[in-house]
């Protein structure tokens, strides 16, 4: 394989599947197999998952919510779709772990780096949720995180476009694809990755990130396998 330890960020609207909310169990399940086979193959995969299906903190601060409760609410948002995301990897045969960054014991256990790192190498797959434990931080910038500190090759964000463009390519039809870019040129071109913190975190490490359609079967096995999908930034 190409990466021997993956960090997988995944938005909390990619668990919505066609619905306007929630998570659909049908794409969780989806992302479950596609996670096993990544597992299968030998692959070390940590996962870290948005919550924007259930509860955005900065969406709430913005019609007069305080922003702190905000991005209290978004953490445990993605603690529920941790749960939902380990439940479906279960069923599929993967053995997991969920580790979040506030203490929640009876549900999942606290992040602690050197018991995710030995849950890797024991194959199992480690989901992080809560974020980075505190507001104002975006998962993105959590992801990013946590991928530095478990030593991961990779960090891998599964979106439901199938890379890095020009411009919107869901509104602007003429928007070119780019398949590989430095992390120069993203921020020069003021092309949309990650917020601005996750960016220069991953860019100041030295820590690659493609950005793929994680819908299409197939693609993380690709990835993984050493194929050019999605759009590959690095130095």
């Amino acid at each position: 394989m190409h990466y021997k330890r993956i960090l997988l960020k995944l938005s909390g609207e990619a668990l919505m599947g066609n619905r306007n909310y929630g998570i659909d169990p049908d794409r969780l399940s989806e992302y479950a197999n596609e996670i096993k086979a990544a597992v299968d193959k030998g692959v070390q995969v940590a996962i870290v998952i948005g919550g924007g299906n259930i509860f955005r903190g900065i969406s709430g601060a913005s019609k007069g919510m305080d922003r702190v409760q905000g991005d209290h609410m978004g953490m445990l948002a993605t603690v529920i779709n941790g749960l939902a995301l380990q439940s479906a990897c279960e069923d599929a045969g993967i053995q997991t772990r969920l580790q979040t960054a506030i203490k929640i014991n009876e549900v999942a256990e606290p992040f602690i780096r050197r018991k995710a790192m030995r849950h890797l190498e024991k194959g199992r797959v480690v989901i992080f949720g809560g974020g980075t434990g505190n507001p104002y931080f975006t998962t993105d910038s959590a992801a990013v995180l946590r991928a530095i500190e478990i030593e991961a090759d990779v960090i891998l964000k599964g979106t439901r476009v199938d890379g890095i463009y020009t411009s919107d390519p869901e509104k602007d039809v003429e928007a070119t694809k780019f398949d590989f870019i430095s992390f120069d040129d993203v921020l020069r071109k003021g092309l949309k990755v990650m917020d601005t913190t996750a960016f220069t975190l991953s860019q100041e490490n030295e820590l690659p990130i493609i950005v793929f359609d994680m819908n299409t079967k197939g693609n993380l096995q690709k990835i993984i396998s050493g194929e050019n999908i999605g759009t590959k930034v690095n130095l």
